[in-house]
């Protein structure tokens, strides 16, 4: 086999290589836009399960009042 064969196959297996690296590329940005998306509406339910405490929150401690109002 001459050298120019051994580099021609060198070049090609570097090709190869380099095709299937920009592909598994690709796929993990893919994944990691995916996963920033899913975070974001975690992040969303979260923010709406915050608010709906504190106002069932608001709620008892206006209630917890009219029940001392009461009591006085």
């Amino acid at each position: 086999m001459s050298a120019l064969q051994k580099l021609q196959e060198k070049i090609e297996q570097w090709r190869v290589d380099h095709e299937a690296l920009k592909s598994e590329n690709a796929q993990l940005r893919t994944e990691l836009s995916n996963a920033s998306g899913a975070q974001g509406e975690k992040d969303t339910v979260i923010e709406t399960l915050r608010r709906e405490l504190a106002e069932k929150d608001a709620e008892i401690e206006k209630i917890i009042a009219q029940v001392e109002s009461l009591l006085s």
